[in-house]
């Protein structure tokens, strides 16, 4: 009995050793190094703090389900002065390992790093990460579905481009679509929509043109599947995050964070989501430059940097997306330039609407008309009634225009309401979704406007109220 209880006491003490020691193991390892961490954020930010270990405990876990008490993270022991990702994203309650993966109570950064999704946003990891049941898929409300939207879209799958190429050297018959950047599948598709596309790989009876084509512009940053061209103006990241994770011109972080370099480009401006993305992160990838068909390359623009000189930091927006965004031989309206590109490009037409459409031209609906009608009819609105409107979601998301149960707003032929278009006061007020700068909205119907019923297109709009460079 004696021997037994020697033995058990025994047990005890090396288990509560052995445990205190694999405790200790990663603060002794790592102590300089997120302690020299801490000690260059306290500098930086030019205020006194304590040096020591940071801990949250999310409350939520996996799939949407409650986190168990027992997984506390120590990420921000090293990401200290990290930025909240966004308001709908709060720290506290999501923890960083159900986005980012890793092992939240390594602190050791080889450890901590096992298993990391560094953009949980990119399509090959969005799945683990956006799209975890409850969060950006699998929701009956399929508005919510953004993981879908956004894996279907033409952004993601360069549909009609891959069938342009492939229908002008002979490969297929017509232009229908039948391969994307990445295989997807629609269950329920639209008469002009495709049913699925299978993703578009190289095999040795490929043409040299779809060689060229796969090289020179699939490899080439132009797709949210693709990382960017790392050159200023042109940084951005991948996924989801091309467009909702802004970057600077340089790719250069500004924050908070002392584990990420403030002069190492490739990186986001700040550790922030955003649903007001303003015309320079569209201009990552929009409007560098021009594609050649015949020679399947891309060539810059000359009036732009890298190639033009660079634009002053001093240039007003309305100055810079003039000269930026459209180039000298384009036509474009005066709303056009004072609007940011999202002010117009609906959520659907920029991230998909959960179908596989063929080209831009048939996925892109919106037009002058939309919002500024027909000499014959005034623009079609409708009245927000259900309080789960998608439109209230997005106008409490963008937090730069408010909308209510009972306000009247535009509505696209597609039935997709414009939150930021509103009736205010007997007239349409548009509100900037960057900034939220008031707009009247003139109409067509009363004005000297002389448009020809089967005229309707912008195009024709922009015949006699077009500004030139």
């Amino acid at each position: 009995m004696i021997i037994s209880t020697r033995h058990a006491l025994i047990f005890m003490l090396a288990s509560l050793l052995l445990a205190l020691a694999i405790a200790l193991l990663p603060w002794g390892q790592v102590e300089r190094g997120w302690q020299a961490y801490q000690r260059t954020y306290f500098a930086r930010e030019n205020t006194a703090g304590e040096i020591a270990v940071r801990q949250i405990i999310p409350r939520l876990g996996v799939d949407g389900q409650p986190a168990p008490e027992t997984n506390p993270e120590l990420c921000l022991t090293c990401h200290i002065g990290l930025e909240e990702i966004s308001p709908s994203h709060p720290v506290e309650t999501f923890g960083c390992v159900i986005c980012h993966g890793g092992l939240g109570l390594a602190l050791d950064k080889d450890q901590a790093h096992i298993g990391l999704r560094p953009n949980p946003a990119d399509l090959t990891v969005a799945e683990q990460s956006c799209g975890q049941s409850g969060c950006h898929a699998g929701h009956a409300d399929s508005s919510r579905n953004h993981l879908e939207q956004v894996t279907r879209s033409l952004q993601a799958t360069y549909a009609g481009s891959i069938a342009l190429v492939r229908y002008t050297f002979g490969a297929q018959k017509d232009l229908t679509p039948h391969f994307g950047v990445i295989g997807a599948v629609d269950p329920q598709p639209l008469p002009q929509t495709a049913p699925a596309l299978a993703a578009f790989v190289l095999t040795p009876d490929s043409l040299p043109a779809e060689v060229q084509f796969a090289q020179n512009c699939l490899e080439g940053g132009c797709h949210v599947t693709e990382a960017a061209t790392p050159q200023p103006y042109r940084y951005r990241a991948t996924g989801c995050a091309a467009c909702h994770v802004l970057y600077n011109d340089e790719g250069l972080y500004t924050g908070s964070d002392p584990t990420l370099p403030r002069d190492e480009p490739g990186h986001p401006a700040l550790h922030q989501l955003t649903t007001a993305i303003p015309f320079t992160q569209c201009n990552h990838c929009h409007n560098r430059g021009n594609y050649s068909l015949r020679g399947m390359t891309f060539t810059p623009r000359p009036d732009l940097p890298p190639v033009g000189a660079a634009i002053p930091a001093t240039m007003p927006p309305e100055g810079r997306r003039l000269r930026e965004y459209y180039q000298p031989i384009g036509q474009f309206t005066l709303c056009e330039w004072e609007l940011d590109c999202i002010d117009c490009h609906t959520q659907a037409e920029a991230m998909g609407d959960g179908h596989l459409w063929p080209d831009q031209k048939t996925m892109q609906y919106v037009q002058c008309r939309t919002c500024h009608g027909t000499l014959n009819e005034p623009p079609a609105t409708a009245r927000i009634t259900d309080p789960d409107d998608p439109a209230l979601r997005l106008a409490r998301l963008n937090g730069h225009y408010s909308l209510e149960v009972g306000a009247e707003v535009i509505v696209t032929e597609r039935g997709e309401k414009l939150g930021s278009v509103q009736q205010r006061g007997g007239q349409l007020v548009q509100f900037g979704k960057v900034d939220g700068r008031e707009y009247t909205v003139p109409l067509v119907q009363g004005s000297q406007c002389q448009q020809q019923p089967d005229q309707q297109e912008s195009r024709y709009c922009h015949q006699c109220h077009a500004y030139e460079r």
